[in-house]
């Protein structure tokens, strides 16, 4: 099948097709012509990127976890899961220090609110 109809069927732009294969994710088959072609695997190989996508993962995350999926085996799946607990590892803390900054916002703006009241309160005193 031509990149269109695997970027409908995968549900994703033919944008982000190519993009996958600059990032060695994804691979075709050129025509003569140059026109890419794929089978029907990589439908669900889309899928799959897309699903790592989702979970937060980098390009190059996915391309260290892709060797589990093309090449199955028990060490392969042993190192896939330790580099997607050290990826959640990564996000917890990328977490907390959000909910930090998300905090000090807060505490910010309970001091805004603070001097606008204080400002109302004297601009009311004078009237």
């Amino acid at each position: 099948m031509r990149i269109g109809e695997l970027a409908e069927r995968a549900g994703v732009s033919v944008r982000s097709l190519r993009y996958y294969e600059e990032q060695k994710l994804l691979t075709s088959t050129r025509s003569a012509s140059g026109q890419r072609h794929y089978t029907e695997y990589e439908i669900e190989r889309v899928r799959f990127i897309q699903n790592l996508y989702a979970a937060g993962l980098s390009s190059r995350t996915i391309a260290e976890l892709l060797p589990c999926v093309d090449s199955p085996s028990e060490e392969n799946s042993d190192a896939a899961l330790d580099r997607m607990s050290e990826e959640r590892d990564r996000l917890t803390m990328h977490i907390a220090e959000l909910v930090r900054t998300r905090d000090a916002l807060d505490q910010l703006m309970t001091s805004a609110r603070a001097y606008r009241d204080q400002l109302q309160t004297a601009a009311a005193a004078c009237v």
